[in-house]
């Protein structure tokens, strides 16, 4: 493989300063080489991509991700799509995933024990295309709880959305699997939802011996827990028990933030408020009108969700995008309109915006030392896009204007125009 230069680009490099004029060299799979001036960087035999002015940033990364969410309305029509097209539906999930710009992702559940694995050691090996990939376990819950789709007519108490566990032996035992099965982290469902009325998000489910418990496990093979947290018991929970991804924090109070901020070096938060918002006004073509989706819940989860959130984020609790895409509400690929989110409603500037994609998105994947910004040495996942996201940031949002996506080094979507005059250059 060939070096690559990327010349006459505005670098936008993920760390929160201005963006500036320069060229990018990668060798491998890595940066070499940052150049901060208009002069290109030219070694012998490279391969020249002219950005003509576009920006270049680091890759994204979404962190609350479910490949297998199937773009359904309910939670088992998701799970009640046969195993072989599941697999073939993730793979191309992750496809889209990593041309739409998402360098990485965050598994936040799959909806089939082992879909997670075998998706992201399939990526691994080179044998599809995606993201760089932390996967994760089948939602964990409690009877009655988000997940439980069991039905007491069917004689198969496995039939269901997420896997039930009823003390702390058996979350022992579930937990055991999922870590023997190879995920990277055990998702719990602490909290409730209002997508399942007769457990609304300001309930909490789980006790904490079931959490110790699951937690105990997670230590001992050195994995992370995650964990759907809406209520603030639930996000205190999560807190006490040492879970490291938060997901939602709908719900907050002065002894929950105080957690959080003194927690704000090791947690992550993922709220997926987009899904708030879909309920709340694009819902209707599948049944849920505004005023029943604000009956279920969703307006005041939604105004305490804003003041939740704009509380953390003035005391630098790290807040990343993604969430719960993948419903047919809220369709795969529409990922950065969290972006636009935490700008219009959160009190984000873009750039914190942009930032909390890239620098906090290699941190939650673990390898903040050498991905999420481009610096030399680090990892060449990196954005070629039409436009400047500081002015627009709805255009990471635009398939058009995303003009090439590389990850490891190599191009998983070319610049079509540069491509053809770097060529005619390292000719």
């Amino acid at each position: 493989m060939s070096d690559v230069v990327f010349t006459n680009v505005r670098i936008l490099d993920g760390t929160g300063q201005n963006p500036y004029a320069g060229s990018v060299l990668v060798r491998g799979n890595r940066i070499r080489q940052v150049g901060r001036s208009t002069a290109p960087i030219a070694p012998g035999g490279a391969m020249v991509v002219d950005g003509a002015g576009a920006t270049l940033m680091p890759g994204m990364c979404e962190a609350h991700t479910h490949f297998s969410w199937n773009d359904a309305a309910t939670l088992s029509a998701i799970q009640r799509m046969p195993l072989e097209e599941h697999v073939l539906w993730c793979a191309k999930v992750a496809k889209r995933y990593l041309q739409a710009g998402f360098t990485s992702c965050v598994g936040a559940a799959c909806a089939k024990p082992r879909l997670d694995v075998v998706i992201r050691n399939a990526i691994n090996a080179g044998q599809i295309p995606g993201p760089r990939y932390l996967a994760a376990s089948q939602e964990i819950t409690v009877p009655g709880g988000l997940g439980d789709e069991t039905l007491p007519h069917l004689p198969f108490p496995e039939f269901s959305f997420g896997v039930n566990v009823n003390s702390a032996d058996e979350m022992r035992k579930v937990v055991r699997m999922f870590l023997k099965y190879g995920v990277d982290s055990i998702k719990l469902n602490l909290s409730g939802d209002n997508f399942t009325p007769d457990s609304p998000a300001e309930t909490t489910w789980m006790s904490d011996e079931e959490v110790d418990a699951a937690m105990r496990e997670v230590r001992v093979r050195g994995k992370r827990g995650t964990a759907h947290a809406r209520s603030a018991a639930s996000v205190r929970q999560a807190l006490r028990h040492g879970i490291d991804v938060i997901y939602h924090a709908s719900f907050t109070d002065e002894e929950t933030l105080d957690m959080l901020e003194a927690a704000k070096d090791r947690i992550f938060v993922a709220p997926g408020i987009a899904i708030l918002y879909a309920m709340l006004h694009e819902a209707e073509p599948y049944g849920i009108t505004h005023e029943k989706a604000v009956a279920m819940g969703y307006q005041i989860e939604w105004d305490a969700a804003l003041e939740s959130l704009q509380a953390m984020h003035r005391r630098g609790v790290r807040i990343l995008p993604g969430g719960d895409y993948g419903f047919a509400f809220t369709p795969h690929c529409q990922n950065a309109r969290d972006l636009e989110f935490f700008v219009k409603y959160l009190g984000f500037t873009p750039m914190e915006a942009i930032r909390s994609a890239t620098l906090y998105g290699g941190q939650i994947m673990m390898r903040g030392h050498e991905l999420g910004t481009i610096q030399d040495g680090h990892l060449a996942d990196l954005l070629l896009v039409d436009g400047d996201p500081l002015a627009n940031i709805a255009i990471l949002r635009d398939p058009k204007r995303i003009l090439a996506v590389m990850k490891d080094g190599e191009f998983a979507k070319a610049p079509e125009i540069a491509s053809q005059r770097a060529w005619e250059h390292a000719a």
